[in-house]
């Protein structure tokens, strides 16, 4: 008995050193818009670009290739330049320390069909060497993706927004990671509701690890 009493302590004590040192990674919530009318969404030719500036070049390319690989996969056939028949994706993305995501006091989502710029993220600062919070092992970033598709007639069909929050250990924090996660939950059962927001676990997104 007393070597009973002396192995529990120490057997709670590895189980709470592992539960604290988990790398922290958040469900992602998703929300979507649908138009009315959403004539050809989902097939034909796309053009994915970035109405702003990236810094990173890495983060870009991964990003847009991680949309490419969910706009294909629905039907789409990418295209390089915009023209007559063809819908563009328009794709921003920002990725902000929790502190300071929390200091912006996000309002409800204000964009929607029929928005004027329709962008969610800054687009800018989308970097791997983000001070992140120091080690600790809870939220530290938010990664946020959007994406809104027009017809070649300007006019929004489609837009939808992504964000992950995720520790600084967290394998999801890496950008390719990231970034495949969030186009495969932004795409995940699309075109999804008008106006709804839901949250999936990173887990459920297969293919994203």
């Amino acid at each position: 008995m007393p070597r009973l009493t002396l192995i529990a302590p120490a057997a709670a004590a590895m189980m709470l050193s592992a539960c604290a040192s988990t790398p922290y990674t958040g469900p992602v919530e998703v929300t979507r818009f649908v138009a009315q009318a959403p004539n050809g969404l989902g097939q034909g030719p796309i053009a994915v670009y970035f109405p702003e500036e990236v810094s990173n070049p890495g983060a870009k390319a991964a990003i847009k290739a991680a949309v490419e690989h969910e706009l294909q996969a629905l039907g789409y056939t990418i295209v390089v330049q915009e023209g007559r028949g063809i819908q563009v994706a328009a794709l921003r993305t920002s990725r902000t320390p929790i502190a300071a995501a929390e200091q912006r006091q996000r309002g409800p989502v204000d964009v929607g069909i029929g928005g004027g710029t329709g962008g969610f993220g800054s687009g800018v600062g989308l970097g791997v060497g983000i001070n992140l919070g120091g080690g600790r092992e809870g939220p530290a970033a938010m990664t946020e993706l959007s994406v809104r598709i027009t017809g070649d007639d300007a006019k929004s069909l489609w837009e939808g927004r992504a964000q992950l929050a995720t520790g600084v250990k967290s394998p999801y924090s890496q950008v390719e990671t990231s970034a495949r996660t969030l186009a495969a939950a932004l795409f995940r059962d699309f075109p999804g509701g008008n106006g709804e927001t839901v949250t999936i676990d990173v887990k459920k997104l297969q293919g994203t690890k």
